[in-house]
C-alpha cells in the first residue's frame, strides 16, 4: 500500500493512511497505526491530524481511536451512485433473491480484484467472506472468474499479474496458465463456478454482465453451500440468473461509466 503511494507525493501518502484505517474495519488507536506504518511517527501524526480536520477521519477522544469520517462516507456514497451498478441492479437483485432463496452477489472489477458492490442474503443466511464494499480475489471467486473470462487479452494479462495466487483451499487454482484454461472453459459454457475455491463448503455460479460491445460491466452470482446443494443444483438456477444479468446489462447500456465519460 505504502509503496504504491511513493510516486504520488503527500496526497498518495495521506491516502495510504486513510486506506489503512478503513481496512481495519474497526476504530483504531494511533499506536496501532504506528506498528505497521512505513512513515516516521511525526509524519504519520501529521497525516492523521489533517485527515481528521478534513472530516476524512473521525476521532473519539474518550477511546482515543480513529475511524472513517462522515465526509468519507458522503464521498463513498456519491461514488457508489455515480460509478456502481448497484443502483441499477437493486430491483433485479431483489427479484433474483426471492426466486432462488440463496445468497446473491453483484460485483465489479477494481484494480484487478473483485469489489462486492451489493449483496442479498439467503433465506437461511450463511456466514461467508463477502460483504458489500469488501474486496476479494478475482482468481478464485465465481464473480471474479466470470469477469476475467471476458476481458480483452492485453487487460487480462495485466490483471493476472496482479493476482496473489494464494491457496485458500485444496481446490484453489494457483497459477496463471491453469487459470487461462479455466477461463477458456468459462467462455465456452458462458458461466463460471466457484467450487469451494475461496472458502470450504461455499459454492456459487456466476454470470458476467456485459455491454453490447462485449465490455465487462460486472458479474452476478448465486451462492450456496455444499450442505444445501451442489453445482448441478446451482446450474438449474441459470435461467433466473441470466434473466437478471441481461436486465441489468440492458438498463446499463445508456449509463456512462466514469472512464467512458472522459473519452
Amino acid at each position: 500500500m505504502a509503496s504504491e503511494a511513493k510516486g504520488d507525493g503527500t496526497v498518495g501518502k495521506a491516502l495510504a493512511v486513510l486506506d489503512d484505517v478503513a481496512a481495519r474495519g474497526r476504530p483504531v488507536r494511533f499506536s496501532e497505526l504506528m506498528e505497521t506504518s512505513p512513515f516516521p511517527k511525526a509524519t504519520l501524526y501529521r497525516f492523521v491530524q489533517v485527515l481528521t480536520k478534513q472530516g476524512m477521519l473521525s476521532y473519539d477522544p474518550e477511546r482515543q481511536t480513529y475511524a472513517p469520517g462522515l465526509r468519507l462516507v458522503r464521498l463513498a456514497h456519491a461514488a457508489w451512485q455515480a460509478s456502481s451498478l448497484a443502483p441499477i441492479a437493486r430491483p433485479h437483485l431483489d427479484r433474483l433473491s426471492r426466486a432462488t432463496g440463496e445468497t446473491v452477489h453483484l460485483a465489479q472489477l477494481d484494480a484487478g480484484q473483485v469489489l462486492y458492490v451489493d449483496k442479498r442474503n439467503a433465506a437461511e443466511p450463511v456466514e461467508m467472506y463477502s460483504q458489500a464494499g469488501k474486496v476479494g480475489p478475482a482468481y478464485c471467486t465465481g464473480v471474479g472468474k466470470a469477469m476475467l473470462a471476458y476481458l480483452p487479452e492485453a487487460e487480462l494479462g495485466r490483471v493476472l499479474q496482479r493476482q496473489s495466487w494464494h491457496r485458500f483451499t485444496p481446490k484453489t487454482i494457483t497459477d496463471a496458465a491453469r487459470m487461462r484454461e479455466e477461463l477458456a472453459a468459462i467462455r465456452a459454457r458462458g458461466h463460471a463456478f466457484d467450487d469451494e475455491e475461496h472458502e470450504p463448503g461455499i459454492i456459487c455460479i456466476a454470470l458476467p454482465i456485459l455491454a453490447r460491445s462485449g465490455r465487462v460491466l460486472g458479474a452476478l452470482s448465486v451462492t450456496s453451500t455444499t450442505a444445501r446443494t451442489d453445482l448441478a443444483g446451482l446450474t438449474a438456477l441459470l435461467p433466473e440468473i441470466r434473466r437478471a444479468a441481461d436486465a441489468i446489462a440492458g438498463e446499463a447500456q445508456d449509463w456512462r461509466f466514469p472512464d467512458e465519460a472522459a473519452e
